[in-house]
C-alpha cells in the first residue's frame, strides 16, 4: 500500500473517530451524499448505542452536535457547540422530523432526514401508508407463503422486489435486492431472529391510523351508534355485514396493539380465539354488527376504568 493510501486511511479513521458524520459529506461542498442502504446502517448503529430502536437522550445529542459540525469545512469539535445552542437546535430538529412527537428518532424519521439511495428510500413508504390493517393482514398473507406466521428473509425480499415493481422500478439487481433485505432485517427484526413477526412487519408497514386508538374509545366522549357504524364499514371492506377472514384479523391486530407492543402471529391466533369465546354467540367464526358493539363497549368501559 502507498504513503498516499495509508494516510488516506488514517485520515479516515480519524474523522471518524472525532466526527461520525464528517465521512458522508462531500469534501467540497460539505453536502450529505446519498447513503447505500449499507451506510445508512453505519450510521444508525453508530448513534443508537443502546440499541433499543431509537436515537435519544445524550445519543440525540451527541447525533446533532455531529450532524451540525461536519458540515464546516474546518474541523470544529462537536463539543465546541454551546448547551444553549444544542437546545435551540433540538426543538427546531425535533419539531421537523419527530413525527410521532415522543421525544426522540426513531429508524423512519432519520430515513427522512439522511440523504438516501432513491430506491432504498421508496421501500419505507412515507408517502404510501396502507389504509387499514385489512389491507396489512392481506399482504402478510400473500408474502407469507409456508404459513410459518413469519416473513422469512426470501419472502421479504419477494416483498421489496414487488415493491419496487409496483413503483415502476425492475432493473434493481439480485445483489441490490438482496442488500435492502439484509438492511430491511437489521432494522425491524427487533429480536434479532432472522426474520419478520407480526409486530415488526407491522412497522415496516404501517397503516395511516389505528382507529380505535381514537379519543372515543378512552371514555373521554359516549360511544354514539354512528361511532359503530364507522368502525364496522372500516373492517367490513366487503360490505357482506359480517368481519371475518383478514377483516377479523385487521381489526383484532389493531385491538391486540392496544395491550401488547410485540406480537406475532401465535399472539394474534390465540387473541382471536379469546375475543371469540366471548361474544361470537352464532359460533360462526365471524363478527356481527352486534357482537362488534360488545367488544367497542367493552373497551371503552375498559379505558375509562383505567384512566
Amino acid at each position: 500500500m502507498s504513503a498516499a493510501s495509508e494516510a488516506a486511511i488514517k485520515k479516515l479513521n480519524l474523522e471518524k473517530a472525532t466526527n461520525f458524520m464528517r465521512q458522508y459529506r462531500d469534501p467540497q461542498s460539505r453536502e450529505l451524499r446519498k447513503l447505500s442502504a449499507h451506510q445508512f446502517m453505519e450510521v444508525w448503529s453508530h448513534y443508537d448505542k443502546d440499541g433499543n430502536g431509537y436515537i435519544e437522550g445524550t445519543e440525540l445529542d451527541g447525533f446533532l452536535r455531529e450532524f451540525v459540525s461536519s458540515a464546516n469545512a474546518t474541523d470544529v469539535s462537536p463539543e465546541a457547540m454551546s448547551d444553549a445552542m444544542l437546545l435551540e437546535l433540538k426543538q427546531c430538529f425535533m419539531e421537523a422530523y419527530d413525527d410521532n412527537q415522543d421525544g426522540k428518532i426513531d429508524i423512519r424519521e432519520l430515513a427522512q432526514l439522511l440523504p438516501m439511495e432513491e430506491n432504498f428510500l421508496l421501500l419505507f413508504r412515507f408517502d404510501n401508508p396502507l389504509d387499514s390493517s385489512v389491507e396489512f393482514m392481506k399482504i402478510w398473507r400473500e408474502y407469507d407463503t409456508d404459513g410459518s406466521g413469519y416473513i422469512e428473509a426470501d419472502e421479504l425480499k419477494n416483498f421489496l422486489r414487488d415493491l419496487l415493481k409496483e413503483a415502476k422500478i425492475n432493473d434493481v439487481s439480485e445483489d441490490k435486492l438482496i442488500e435492502y433485505t439484509d438492511t430491511m432485517l437489521q432494522v425491524f427484526d427487533a429480536n434479532h431472529d432472522g426474520r419478520l413477526q407480526l409486530s415488526e412487519m407491522a412497522k415496516l408497514l404501517p397503516v395511516k391510523e389505528n382507529f380505535l386508538c381514537r379519543q372515543i374509545f378512552k371514555g373521554a366522549t359516549k360511544l354514539t351508534k354512528d361511532d359503530i357504524e364507522r368502525v364496522f364499514s372500516l373492517y367490513d371492506r366487503d360490505n357482506n355485514g359480517t368481519i371475518e377472514n383478514e377483516e377479523l384479523r385487521g381489526f383484532l391486530k389493531d385491538l391486540l396493539e392496544l395491550v401488547k407492543k410485540d406480537y406475532d402471529a401465535t399472539d394474534l391466533r390465540e387473541f382471536e380465539e379469546t375475543i371469540l369465546q366471548g361474544v361470537d354467540y352464532n359460533k360462526d367464526g365471524k363478527i356481527n354488527k352486534k357482537e362488534l358493539t360488545m367488544i367497542l363497549l367493552a373497551l371503552a368501559k375498559h379505558n375509562t376504568e383505567d384512566s
